[in-house]
């Protein structure tokens, strides 16, 4: 059977550039906290670049953190290829070769930075530095994660014990970060360097929760009105939102009822709020947040349907409805 090969979309090579343009940045803010200030500062970190400067501290080698780096990265994402399958193939390629590069970059750019000034950015402040390369580590990764992908390393020994043992990812991934950190205990670290170390695993896990949804929350708003008609008017047609008409029955009277939901930005809550007190200034509304919405108008390219096509539903449920009676009389001696 031949495959069939669909063009892709104006929306969908925007959403794909888009992903790329998160995968390289993240990968370059990353490399960027440990070579201007983690590595500047002489403190410690987990992950591939933590083996490196374990490396680097024994042989006192200039490029042997890199070489590590890169080493490290391709002999895990080969290890990975093999067991995980294609899928993790393409999603960890390029972070497998991009972070290492960058951090080759960012070394030689801190060193011309350093020669011109006399000193690294932070100024040699310890505090500085884990501050600084914790926020940095931690959006870098987190850009990653949002769009699916992976900066490679030490993501990939979790990702193999969740496969075939069903052991949580961040789990081990806490584990084995927290053992590079201890590690640079036996290459001459001071204790006070691997506090650090601790500090900015911590400091950059806390980033990485906030910034992979970052933008992604929505409010769910549900409405209870016998206005809803108007009310539903009002956000297909002037929010422009999609809205689901939920059937429902008021607790008390125990009269049937419709309950509008709805998604929509923070900033356009605001504005659907003050539009239903307008419509009905007893409508029952309740808000909540959602850490994530997919779809039509949030992670797909909205469509407009057909004027003519509004109201469809009710027409093929009146029509249901219509050809039922005779099995509804039926029931009906039945119970008699």
């Amino acid at each position: 059977m031949k495959r069939i090969i669909r063009k892709p979309s104006r929306y969908e090579l925007k959403q794909t550039a888009f992903r790329w343009l998160l995968i390289v940045l993240g990968n370059a803010v990353t490399a960027a906290a440990s070579s201007f200030f983690i590595i500047p500062g002489g403190l410690v970190v987990g992950g591939t670049t933590g083996l490196g400067i374990f490396v680097e501290q024994l042989w006192h080698y200039e490029y042997a953190r890199v070489i590590t780096v890169y080493t490290a990265n391709i002999a895990l994402f080969i290890l990975g290829a093999i067991l995980l399958g294609r899928r993790f193939f393409f999603a960890t390629l390029a972070g497998t070769f991009l972070y290492p590069a960058f951090l080759s970059l960012f070394d030689a750019a801190n060193a011309a930075y350093v020669a011109a000034v006399g000193e690294t950015l932070s100024g040699g402040d310890a505090f500085l530095d884990a501050f600084f390369g914790s926020l940095l580590f931690g959006a870098g990764i987190g850009l990653v994660v949002r769009v699916g992908a992976s900066t490679g390393g030490t993501d990939i020994p979790p990702l193999l014990l969740q496969h075939f043992f069903g052991i949580p990812v961040s789990i081990s991934l806490w584990v084995l970060d927290f053992a590079i950190v201890v590690l640079q205990l036996f290459a001459g670290s001071t204790l006070q360097t691997v506090l650090y170390g601790i500090v900015i695993c911590v400091l950059s896990s806390v980033v990485i929760e906030f910034v992979t949804p970052l933008g992604r929350r929505k409010m769910q708003v549900k409405i209870v009105s016998h206005h809803y008609p108007e009310i539903r008017e009002m956000i297909l047609k002037e929010l422009n939102r999609g809205v689901t008409m939920l059937y429902g029955k008021t607790g008390y009277l125990r009269e049937k009822c419709y309950v509008l939901l709805t998604v929509v930005s923070s900033r356009e809550l605001v504005r659907l709020k003050n539009k239903v007190q307008e419509i009905d200034p007893e409508a029952f509304l309740t808000v909540s947040v959602v850490s994530e919405v997919r779809g039509r108008g949030f992670s797909r390219e909205s469509i407009n349907l057909p004027k003519e096509e509004e109201g469809m539903g009710e027409l093929e449920e009146a029509e249901a409805e219509q050809a039922a009676p005779p099995e509804r009389e039926a029931s009906a001696e039945k119970s008699k």
